[in-house]
C-alpha cells in the first residue's frame, strides 16, 4: 500500500521546516529567521506507531504580491503537495495574531476537502494558550493544537492526531492474482503513450469489474485471462491542469506508485539516455524489493546499426549496474514497436518474483557452492554456511545461517546471489540474502 502523503502548509516563517525536521528526525531543510527561505518541497519518509508516511516541506503561501514570481512559484509548490497530500498540517505562529495569508490559507484548505489538521506553532504556555485558541477556530478546523516545534513539544500528540487521518491500512480486496504495474518515469519520456499504447491492444480489455478500481488513477484491465491493475504516472486521468509540475514532483509521484506495485515499467527515453533521476527512481524500485523492467522509448528516433542495441545494451547497463538482473526492452510508443512484448515481460517477471525454491533443493545447490568456491575465512577463523532457506517472495529473501555473519564479505554475498540466479532464475526481481547467526551443532 502506499504511504500516505502529510503536507506542512502555512504561510512564511511559521516553523514548517523547523517541524518538518523534528518529525523526520534530523536538520534536512534549511531553517533560518527568516520569511521565504524554503522555495521548493522537501520529502521524507517518517513513521510514528507503526504507521509509515511521506512528509512534505513546502515554502510559505503568501496570497499579496501576486505579480512577484518567487512568491506565485511557492505558491503553486504548495497547492501541488496540497493536493496529492492525505493529510494536510494547516501551521500557523502561536505568538501572533490571525493574518489575512492565515485566512486565505484555510479558505483555499476547506475549499479542496482535505484532512486538515490545525497546528499553533511557538506555544511556550500551553495553559495560558487555551484562553487565545478561540481566534484560531475561526479558521474552520476546530481548535488548534498547540505544539512548539523547536523544543519538541506535543510532537506526538500532533502525530496522533496525523495517523488517526490515514485512510485504513486494508486495501480493497483486489483478488490474490491481480498483478499490479506501475508506468514510472521522468516527465516527457513516454509514459502515457505506452500507457494507451498498453490499453489499447487487441488482446487487452479494460475491465467493468465492480470493486477493481482503487482510486482514480488505478485502471484495471484484463490480458490474456489475467487480471492487472496499472498504476499510473503518466495520466490516465484527467487531473486539474498544474500550473508547475516539477521533475522533483515526478519523482515523488513515482515512488507512491512504485510503493503499491508488483512490477515497475521503468520509462527511459533513448535520446537521452540514463539520467541521474532515472537512476534515482530505479533505485527505489530496487531498494524497495520490486520487479523491474526497463523499457526503452523513442527507439524510432535513434540511428541505427547492426551494433546500436548492443551498445545500448552496454551503456545501460554500466550505468545501472546495480539491477542488471531488470530486463530491457526497447520500444516506440509512436509506432507501436515491440509495445505487445512488454505484457509478455510482465508476466514472466510477476512470476519470477513469486518464485518459491524448495530449502531442500537450496540446501543440495548450497553445498555445490561451497565447494566450487570455499567460503572465506578473517584472521584464521573460515566462514562457515551451515544452511540456507527462502523466507518469502515479493522480493524473493534467503536466509543464511552462518557460524559469524561478520565473515561474509560482499564479494562472497555476491557470489551466493549470482549463483541463485544462474540456477533458478529470478529474472527481473532483487533478490534478499540476509546472513544470520546460528551455532553449529556438537556431534
Amino acid at each position: 500500500m502506499s504511504k500516505p502523503l502529510v503536507a506542512i502548509v502555512g504561510r512564511p516563517n511559521v516553523g514548517k521546516s523547523t517541524l518538518f525536521n523534528r518529525i523526520v528526525g534530523g536538520l534536512v531543510a534549511i531553517v533560518e529567521n527568516t520569511p521565504g527561505v524554503t522555495r521548493d518541497r522537501l520529502y521524507l519518509d517518517a513513521e510514528w506507531l507503526g504507521r509509515k508516511f511521506t512528509l512534505i516541506d513546502t515554502g510559505g503561501i503568501e496570497f499579496k504580491d501576486e505579480s512577484a514570481s518567487l512568491s506565485s512559484k511557492m505558491k503553486q509548490q504548495a497547492q501541488i503537495a496540497v493536493e496529492e497530500a492525505e493529510v494536510v498540517i494547516f501551521l500557523v505562529d502561536g505568538k501572533s495574531k490571525v493574518t489575512p495569508d492565515d485566512e486565505m490559507i484555510a479558505k483555499y484548505l476547506l475549499k479542496s476537502k482535505k484532512r486538515v489538521i490545525l497546528v499553533a506553532n511557538k506555544v511556550e504556555t500551553f495553559a495560558d494558550f487555551e484562553t487565545d485558541a478561540y481566534e484560531y477556530m475561526a479558521l474552520g478546523f476546530g481548535d488548534p493544537i498547540p505544539i512548539s516545534a523547536v523544543h519538541g513539544r506535543n510532537i506526538g500528540d500532533l502525530l496522533d492526531a496525523v495517523i488517526s487521518k490515514f485512510p485504513k491500512k486494508a486495501e480493497e480486496d483486489l483478488g490474490p492474482d491481480v498483478v499490479k504495474i506501475a508506468v514510472i518515469g521522468r516527465p516527457n519520456v513516454g509514459k502515457s503513450s505506452i500507457v494507451n499504447m498498453l490499453l489499447g491492444e487487441n488482446r487487452v480489455i479494460v475491465s467493468d469489474i465492480p470493486g477493481t478500481t482503487r482510486d482514480a488513477i488505478d485502471t484495471p484491465f484484463i490480458y490474456e485471462e489475467k487480471h492487472y491493475i496499472l498504476i499510473d504516472t503518466a495520466g490516465i486521468r484527467r487531473k486539474k491542469k498544474i500550473a508547475e509540475l516539477t521533475e522533483n514532483f515526478s519523482v515523488v509521484r513515482s515512488f507512491r506508485a512504485v510503493d503499491r506495485a508488483d512490477v515497475v515499467l521503468m520509462v527511459i527515453d533513448a535520446t537521452e539516455g540514463v539520467t541521474d533521476q532515472d537512476k534515482r527512481i530505479v533505485g527505489y524500485a530496487h531498494e524497495e524489493g520490486k520487479g523491474l523492467i526497463l523499457i526503452i522509448n523513442k527507439w524510432d528516433l535513434i540511428t541505427k546499426d547492426d551494433k546500436t542495441i548492443n551498445k545500448y545494451e552496454k551503456d545501460i547497463r554500466e550505468e545501472l549496474v546495480f539491477v542488471g538482473y531488470a530486463p530491457t526492452q526497447f520500444v516506440s510508443a509512436k509506432t507501436g514497436q515491440r509495445i505487445n512484448k512488454i505484457m509478455e515481460l510482465v508476466e514472466f517477471v510477476a512470476e519470477q518474483t513469486s518464485r518459491r525454491i524448495l530449502t531442500s533443493t537450496l540446501n543440495s545447490m548450497l553445498r555445490e557452492w561451497v565447494h566450487l568456491n570455499p567460503p572465506p575465512s578473517d584472521k584464521g577463523k573460515r566462514l562457515k554456511i551451515l544452511y540456507v532457506t527462502q523466507q518469502c517472495v515479493q522480493p524473493p529473501t534467503f536466509i543464511f545461517f552462518v557460524n559469524d555473519p561478520e565473515l561474509v564479505h560482499f564479494s562472497y554475498r555476491r557470489y551466493l546471489e549470482n549463483q541463485i540466479r544462474k540456477n533458478f532464475g529470478f529474472e527481473g526481481s532483487p533478490l534478499r540474502l540476509i546472513m544470520r547467526k546460528r551455532e553449529e551443532e556438537n556431534n
